[in-house]
């Protein structure tokens, strides 16, 4: 067991600190907004109301694992953190940050003697109970005194070092590409059977294609639950999808690299034509067969 410093106390960072002290491992934990240290005080967790603070209740050498929303905030974080750190202490970023962000700082906090781990982690609000499936970067003399807090967080078999600096992040990046593409899978699928003149079972089939088909898989499993719990028409739902940016990065990465990726592309495409109100290229086409072949248009 260890003990180890925790900033970001959100959905995914206060569950993790919950398993983290289930387990038997002291955390010290910080959160911009004192009311969740508070909440996670009261579970065990010691208390720090600044960054400073934290860094004073850790023993030498030091390690703060920083779980808060990639860019603009863990960039602020880890520089306070530099403030207070010294030689040999370490540094772990959780978050869905760019690989590209990842280079940049390792040389730079390796400079000053501190070590930086990258940490890729999925499993949402459900890692808690199940864990966390974690892609961990870095090098291996500052990867391997966290092992303990990897194993309890993770479920067996469940943590891999993957490789250098920014490498955990970089699989963590392909991950959510491939997870783009099996999600629309599934939404084009299940459309199709929901449009169909049966009357078909949409919460039954996810269930059933989750017994011993090619296609079963987590996501399925979700999928049922949410046919459950908010009938299969979904109509409480906009038809309006956001992306955290790892798509974009996933793609991005495809065509630096000449490798053809059409299916995450896109999967990623249809999350941005489902936020518009209106498509514009969609009228551009219908004016086009107007013009040319005198097909049907509809107006206002």
């Amino acid at each position: 067991m260890m003990r180890i410093g925790f900033i970001g106390l959100g959905r995914m960072g206060a569950n993790m600190v919950r398993r983290l002290l289930r387990d038997g491992h002291e955390v010290v934990a910080y959160n911009r907004t004192p009311e969740k240290i508070h909440e996670i005080s009261d579970e065990g967790a010691i208390p720090a109301f600044s960054i400073g603070e934290l860094v004073e209740k850790l023993e030498k050498p030091r390690a703060v694992w920083v779980m808060v929303p990639a860019g603009d905030a863990t960039e602020a974080q880890i520089e306070e953190l530099l403030e207070h750190l010294e030689p040999g202490d370490t540094i772990i970023d959780g978050g869905n940050t760019n690989f590209h962000d990842d280079l940049r700082r390792h040389p730079r906090l390796r400079e000053r003697g501190i070590g930086y781990v990258d940490a890729g982690v999925s499993g949402g609000i459900w890692g808690l109970q199940v864990g966390y499936c974690l892609m961990v970067g870095g090098e291996p003399e500052f990867v391997e005194p966290l092992v303990p807090v990897f194993t309890t967080l993770a479920p067996p078999n469940g943590y891999l070092h993957v490789g250098g600096p920014g490498a955990g992040h970089y699989v963590k990046m392909v991950h959510n590409g491939v997870e783009y593409g099996m999600m629309q899978a599934y939404a084009e699928g299940f459309e199709i059977l929901h449009a169909s003149d049966y009357e078909l079972d949409l919460r039954g089939i996810a269930d059933l294609w989750g017994q011993g088909s090619v296609v079963r898989s987590w996501l399925l499993e979700l999928l049922g639950r949410a046919f459950e719990s908010q009938g299969q028409d979904l109509s409480r739902l906009k038809d309006w999808v956001s992306d955290s940016g790892e798509g974009r990065w996933t793609v991005q990465e495809a065509i630096d690299r000449d490798i053809p990726a059409p299916v995450i592309t896109l999967a990623l495409q249809a999350r941005f034509r489902s936020r518009q109100d209106e498509s514009y290229s969609a009228k551009v086409l219908a004016a086009l067969r107007n013009e040319f072949g005198g097909h049907a248009v509809r107006t206002e």
